[in-house]
């Protein structure tokens, strides 16, 4: 008889039950993980709301932290014991494509949300489930956090990557637009990169979070005029680089509005609902601005998040929201869904 584990399946929008299946073994190249916590990113939200389709059943789940309980055959134990304690990444790639074999594992040509993982009982990301299987390539090493902390490596490593993308540069005026997770993650990676940081968002007790985080101005677009505070800001300069984390469309237009010659503006949000943005390609052309787009994240981002957070350069800890039991895991995303936490984390 085989043994089993506890995995979260969504069976339709607003439908999430813990199913009981098959646990997978590590055999060959494959390290079975035990699942500590997995956190609930706004994408895993926007399938139990409907918004992201997918086909059900479908697991969902891809910032996870867990530990290492069984190597197969094949498996370098020079590099990896039992009881590691490892975040999971970049599980998606496919990792032969020309995107992958250049390094872009982020922009695989064939980046599947809905791949079926070896092991799992249905398609989907898999890390809501109490095991997991992984290739070596896909973990990554963490220490000194707690796991719920460092099931947040993920969404680090995502803005690693857009920080990077960016370029952002000793001195550079950073104006982070959204002071959600994402937008106060990006605050404190550009203040550590030595930018001076302003941040815009209409909720005053984030925009305080972001001071202590490192940004050095913050503005309640409610109250003021964006364009003109940052302008006032920076002696009619404005910003060198412009980080857009929120999905709302017109937003995107006030960006263009922001940004100073030579600027670079980040997409680093998906837009919802997803509709085109008017600007003025003279304004692109004439002041030579970049338009920039960024998602996911590789394993050089991954592994780089995951020093940072083990080594206290980045405290994760403003960012747990709430923590569940994996039994509670439909009222853990009754939680998340509200909108106005930054994550809920279940554990395994």
């Amino acid at each position: 008889m085989s043994e089993t584990m506890k995995t979260a399946v969504f069976r339709d929008v607003k439908k999430i039950e813990l199913e009981t299946c098959d646990k997978p073994g590590a055999a060959g190249n494959k390290i079975l993980v035990k699942i500590d916590a997995s956190a609930i990113c706004t994408w895993e939200q926007r399938v139990y709301t409907g918004v992201n389709k997918v086909e059900f059943p479908f697991i969902g789940g891809h910032e996870i932290a867990g530990h290492i309980v069984e190597l197969g055959d094949d498996v370098d134990r020079t590099e990896w014991n039992i009881g590691d304690k490892v975040v999971i990444g970049a599980t998606l790639p496919c990792r032969n494509c020309y995107y992958c074999k250049t390094g872009n594992e982020q922009s695989c040509e064939h980046f599947n949300h809905s791949a079926h993982l070896e092991g799992m009982p249905y398609h989907g990301m898999g890390g809501l489930s109490e095991y997991m299987l992984a290739a070596p390539e896909c973990l990554f090493k963490y220490d000194n956090v707690a796991p719920e902390q460092a099931a947040v490596i993920e969404p680090v490593s995502c803005v690693v990557h857009s920080v990077e993308t960016a370029d952002v540069q000793l001195g550079d005026t950073v104006l982070v637009i959204g002071c959600g997770i994402m937008g106060l993650l990006h605050t404190a990676i550009c203040a550590k990169q030595g930018a001076a940081v302003i941040v815009s968002d209409v909720n005053e007790e984030r925009t305080a979070l972001a001071k202590e985080l490192g940004a050095k101005f913050v503005i309640n677009p409610a109250k003021e005029n964006l364009a003109e505070r940052v302008s006032d800001i920076t002696n009619g300069r404005k910003a060198q680089v412009i980080f857009d984390t929120t999905p709302i469309p017109s937003v995107v237009e006030d960006a263009f509005q922001c940004v100073g010659n030579t600027g670079k503006i980040v997409l680093y949000s998906s837009i919802h609902p997803a509709e085109p943005v008017p600007f003025d390609p003279n304004c692109v052309h004439g002041k030579s601005i970049q338009i920039l787009g960024t998602a996911n994240s590789n394993s050089r981002d991954f592994m780089r998040a995951a020093q940072m957070v083990s080594s206290g350069v980045l405290d994760l800890r403003p960012f747990i929201s709430e923590i569940y039991e994996a039994e509670d895991i439909k009222q853990a995303f009754e939680s998340a869904v509200k909108g106005d936490k930054f994550r809920v984390v279940v554990k395994f």
